[in-house]
């Protein structure tokens, strides 16, 4: 395919005559290539030159003639009636003859010769692609629609009506097309083509791809092309699979696929699968990539992921003989730093290579700065190896572990390296370690959570297992919640912390509470006020664990419960509600129908998995959606302000408060509703943390803000100072 790229250029560039040149030159060759000439043909076809390169497509004809391969012959000729725009006469005799040769004992020949122009060749354009439509148009039979309909299923076919009728899967109801209609929106599909086993027979699908999910992914690439893991999620996944079925059934999948010498799993995840035209066994294909040199890095990865999948291979004494060789190469020809250096010695070792482990074992002696090297070793179970030669070889483990618990990534390397330091020898400065975790929760928050599971499993002996122990973690557990909702990179985590509070109807805050004190209790409580993905379902459920253990904390619970009343309150004045209602009426009546014929428009531009215009149309209605719920629920809680409910001896809604702060300055504040806030005129929202610093106090009274001492040295009425 020399030629190819050079093609693919000049369509991308939108260069014609670039592209016009380079035709006339392929036209003239003597070497025919069909698979090019298709991917050609398809390129251009698919490009804004189609149009233009009508004129000249069929140049090609004569190369076409010295195609030996049948099929892809066929290809070719199809393609070049796709493309055409002349309607010559030569094309017409061309294609009549071509369809009579092809389908010779075909009863309805002239009959759908006529219905693809080819009787008054006025235009003929596709007709031999709209030819085997037609021949295709037969009842349970299935077509696919260009424009966003799915797959259908054909349920009636009349040539007297020049109709097809055809059920979607995207669609309520039969859709009767004619058949001018038909051959610009419909495409035949096989009745094994991955789409129409879909749609035709799902539960059938199902129960093979759940016995032999490897058959079911080759059907899928063969059909649909190559495909990454969230693409074939996006196919099969409550399509085929149920999707709370999909985790489970992709990890059987995916194992089996890895040994599929049929497809080439990719090397990262946003990169797709591939179907291979031919079986490629697992050793040759590691073989090809060596052969290309990669770098020590990508060889270490490649080496280990394969043996750790095929570890079978091993067993063929010529393939571990020529791995051992391209092993020992790389240590004798790349430069390598001490962590390269000792992973491919692991190799060596696991390869049964002689007197390696002399080797290994001067190499961990000698080694400097063991902790940073053993964190640089891309795979765990050589980190845990070389944790193994250091604790049996250097005097200083013990400070190479304590260096390495919180910075390791695995938790299977943390387990590891706690039970080697959970011992009488070394125990001490393990909880020393582990302290210092829960003073500065925040410093490795994975690692934290970690341990927190590891204290509170049954019968556990680790450092801080005990009643003490768990009190303190749990403790730090709420401070490091209220930290990590705050940060977007921690959110699964976050997620996770919450699951673990609540699993099993929050047995671990009832064990830990069962244990605690007043005091602690009090301040678990105070703690997960300010977590704001508790729930206040969440918090009711808190407070009732702790009434059980301690009764006489009732009372928290009922001052909870009136400041959760008067949170529910949206204060407002009239201007600011007024307003609301406007923006609420514009969403509804102006902005939702605007959006809806913005849908509609994007809808009919076609294929909606590949329709950006569609998919930003779809994202601003869930926008105003959200916009008009959220104000909504705000409008429904929502009280205007009155004269008589703002007080008048102590800060609170409605108050015009004035204080002066420590270097003497003066200043004021007005307190009202979020949607009258105005920062610059120094209108603070009532809910704001400035405005609640200053909630209830009176004149003389102090209150802190960000570090600032504020006197308040007068409180006047939001309604006075309007008039």
């Amino acid at each position: 395919m020399a030629y190819l790229k050079d093609f693919r250029e000049r369509i991308h560039n939108n260069d014609y005559p670039g592209f016009l040149k380079i035709w006339e030159e392929y036209c003239y060759g003597d070497q025919p290539d069909g698979e090019e000439m298709i991917a050609v043909l398809e390129s251009v076809k698919s490009s804004e030159l189609a149009k233009a390169f009508g004129l000249h497509v069929d140049r090609i004809l004569p190369l076409w003639r010295e195609l030996k391969d049948g099929e892809l012959s066929h290809g070719v000729l199809r393609l070049v009636f796709d493309l055409q725009t002349t309607n010559s006469e030569d094309l017409a005799d061309l294609a009549t003859e071509y369809l009579k040769n092809r389908y010779p004992d075909d009863p309805l020949l002239l009959e759908k010769m006529r219905l693809i122009g080819l009787r008054n060749r006025e235009r003929f354009q596709s007709a031999i692609r709209n030819y085997e439509l037609l021949s295709h148009f037969k009842k349970g039979n299935f077509v696919f629609h260009t424009a966003g309909w799915g797959t259908g299923e054909i349920l009636d076919v009349s040539l007297i009506r020049e109709e097809v009728a055809v059920e979607f899967e995207y669609v309520i109801g039969p859709q009767h097309f004619s058949f001018e209609k038909a051959f610009k929106n419909l495409i035949p599909l096989p009745n094994d083509h991955f789409y129409s086993r879909r749609f035709g027979s799902p539960d059938a699908l199902e129960k093979e791809a759940r016995e032999n999910p490897g058959e079911v992914i080759r059907l899928l690439l063969r059909d649909l092309g190559d495909k990454t893991a969230a693409d074939i999620k996006e196919e099969l996944s409550d399509l085929v699979i149920p999707a709370e079925d999909w985790n489970r059934w992709w990890q059987t999948a995916r194992a089996k696929i890895k040994k599929d010498t049929m497809i080439e799993s990719p090397k990262e995840l946003k990169d797709p699968f591939r179907l291979r035209k031919e079986n490629v066994p697992h050793e040759i294909a590691l073989h090809k990539a060596l052969e290309a040199k990669p770098s020590v890095h990508a060889t270490i990865q490649m080496v280990y992921t394969f043996l750790r999948d095929f570890p079978e291979t091993l067993k063929n004494q010529e393939f571990r003989t020529s791995l051992e060789s391209r092993m020992k190469e790389v240590v004798t020809q790349e430069q390598l730093n001490e962590c390269q250096k000792l992973q491919i010695l692991f190799f060596l070792e696991d390869l049964g290579t002689t007197k390696k482990p002399t080797e290994i074992n001067d190499l961990i002696v000698q080694m400097t700065g063991a902790a940073d090297l053993i964190r640089a070793i891309e795979v765990m179970g050589f980190q845990k190896r070389a944790l193994q030669h250091v604790r049996k070889l250097r005097k200083d483990w013990k400070e190479i572990y304590l260096d390495l618990l919180f910075t390791v990534e695995s938790n299977l390397l943390r387990d590891f390296i706690i039970g080697e330091l959970d011992k009488p020898d070394s125990k001490g400065e393990l909880k020393q370690k582990l302290n210092s975790l829960l003073i500065h929760p925040l410093s490795y928050p994975d690692v934290f959570v970690w341990y927190f599971q590891k204290i509170i499993a049954p019968k556990a002996t680790v450092p801080f297992s005990d009643d003490a122990g768990k009190n303190d973690f749990f403790e730090g557990l709420l401070i490091l919640l209220d930290h990590l909702e705050q940060k977007p990179q921690y959110r699964d985590l976050s997620k996770k912390v919450l699951a673990l509070i609540t699993a099993n109807r929050y047995k671990i805050v009832r064990d830990i509470m069962a244990h605690s004190s007043q005091e602690e209790i009090k301040e678990y409580l105070l703690l997960a006020t300010k977590c704001s993905l508790m729930t206040d379902h969440d918090i009711k459920i808190l407070h009732s664990l702790a009434e059980v253990v301690h009764p006489s904390l009732s009372r928290l619970r009922k001052e909870k419960d009136r400041s959760t009343t008067e949170e529910t309150i949206f204060w407002t004045t009239q201007k600011g509600y007024q307003a609301t209602q406007l923006r609420i009426q514009q969403i509804a009546t102006v902005e939702t129908v605007n959006n809806a014929k913005e849908i509609e428009t994007a809808r009919a531009h076609g294929d909606l998995r590949e329709n950006a215009e569609f998919k930003a149309a779809l994202e601003r209605r869930d926008r105003l959606q959200s916009e008009l719920k959220f104000l909504s629920d705000q409008i429904a809680r929502a009280r205007i302000l009155t004269p008589e409910d703002v007080l008048a001896d102590e800060v609170g809604i409605g108050s015009v408060v004035h204080c002066r702060d420590s270097k003497g300055e003066n200043i004021h504040y007005t307190l009202l509703g979020a949607w009258d806030a105005n920062p610059e005129k120094r209108i603070l929202s009532f809910q704001s943390k400035l405005a609640q610093s200053m909630k209830g106090k009176t004149i003389g009274e102090k209150f802190e803000f960000q570090g600032e001492t504020f006197t308040i040295t007068d409180i006047d009425n939001y309604f006075d100072q309007k008039e």
